[in-house]
């Protein structure tokens, strides 16, 4: 019988991880960013609700169309899909130790808090508050068979849609709600101090909560999916997941093209999740997409510095440029922001083993300090 003693629950080395998953999450950042970035810090998160806007550019016509049906929510989907993968990876490994159920669960507590953190201080648009959340959720179901994770999807994903078909009265706040909170985000955001931006920040968050009910149970059912993608093999299979991506894109695209969005976003997600994952496991195809490797190893700690960065350059404790930036120059700013963390990320990974929120959620969640040098990583 194995003791825990023999068997000291560690995290994951990095010659044990898959760089297939580093690569996928690295490049779902860039969409997560532009996103963020285009739809929540140039202007309110609110704005898009208040009709179509005009767009003087050409240009940013086109980019606003091509993020808005290529990109938008496919990425958050694909994270979603990324972390129930990684939650599960987490369990299965901790398969010996009898500490597993304790350390999940002390792993996912210590996240709610970053993403309280995060929320409050930082930026509302933060999503590790309601991962968290989620995951407290999905984590009895890795307790069981593979039929229950795929039952407990469907039964997830099928609320999500139907909820989309038929929003609960009252859930979405009403227009006028709306409207004001856009004239004094166009206000205090884009000319406040810290103080008002934190106060206005805080006065947000039951509007913001009311957007991620919306999608919470798609969150959920995608984490399980996720995990049951693990389970089953078809994250290291490259013949599946081609067999899985071409569908789904093609699939889903049509069902974008006909108005079906929440089901065609989910089909996308799988779609372009399985293509990646498919092309990065090849050896050209990790010649070609290997520079993401490192920022989806330091995703964490590269997601917080993004909402810092733009809080600063979007902000009135900032540069304010909050509502003053069409799309182009926005998005061109956040480019560079995400090359100097891809440059960024492959020095600080030369030298150290995890980046500085990934190695402090680990030692969080372990009760002692990992390793962090990479050549103290290899002595220990």
């Amino acid at each position: 019988m194995t003791s825990d003693s023999a068997a000291v629950p560690r995290p994951t080395s990095s010659a044990e991880r898959i760089d297939a998953i580093d690569v996928l999450r690295g490049i779902a950042l860039f969409g997560v960013m532009a996103i963020n970035l285009v739809m929540e810090f140039r202007v309110s998160i609110f704005d898009q609700f208040l009709g179509p806007r005009l767009l003087a550019s050409p240009i940013d016509r086109a980019i606003e169309a091509i993020l808005a049906q290529a990109v938008e929510l496919k990425a958050f989907a694909l994270f979603s899909l990324l972390f129930g993968a990684g939650l599960a990876i987490q369990f299965d490994r901790l398969a010996n130790s009898g500490r597993r159920a304790a350390l999940l669960v002390r792993r996912l507590a210590v996240l709610l808090v970053f993403g309280v953190i995060h929320l409050c201080l930082i930026w509302n648009g933060d999503i590790l508050t309601e991962y968290a959340l989620a995951g407290f959720i999905v984590l009895p179901f890795l307790f069981g068979p593979r039929w229950l994770l795929t039952l407990a999807a469907l039964v997830s994903l099928a609320l999500y849609l139907a909820m989309q078909a038929f929003p609960p009265a009252g859930l979405f706040p009403s227009r006028a709600a709306i409207w004001q909170d856009v004239m004094d985000a166009n206000r205090i955001y884009a000319t406040g101090g810290f103080v008002d931006v934190l106060a206005f920040r805080l006065r947000e968050i039951p509007l913001i909560a009311s957007l991620h009910a919306f999608v919470f149970l798609r969150t959920i059912g995608l984490f399980l999916v996720g995990a049951l993608a693990w389970r089953s093999g078809i994250v290291q299979n490259t013949s599946g997941l081609f067999a899985i991506a071409l569908p789904a894109i093609g699939l889903g695209a049509g069902l974008l093209y006909r108005g079906i969005e929440p089901l065609g976003t989910i089909l996308l997600a799988l779609g372009y999740g399985a293509a990646i994952l498919g092309i990065a496991h090849f050896e050209r195809g990790k010649k070609l997409l290997g520079w993401a490797a490192p920022l989806g190893r330091m995703a964490f700690t590269n997601y917080v510095a993004q909402s810092i960065i733009f809080g600063w350059i979007f902000y009135g404790y900032g540069l304010g440029l909050f509502g003053r930036l069409g799309i182009t120059p926005a998005l061109a700013i956040g480019l560079i922001v995400y090359a100097a963390q891809v440059r960024f990320s492959t020095w600080w990974l030369h030298h150290y083993r995890y980046g500085p929120l990934e190695w402090l959620w680990r030692s969080l969640m372990y009760g002692e300090r990992q390793p962090m040098v990479v050549a103290e990583a290899a002595v220990g």
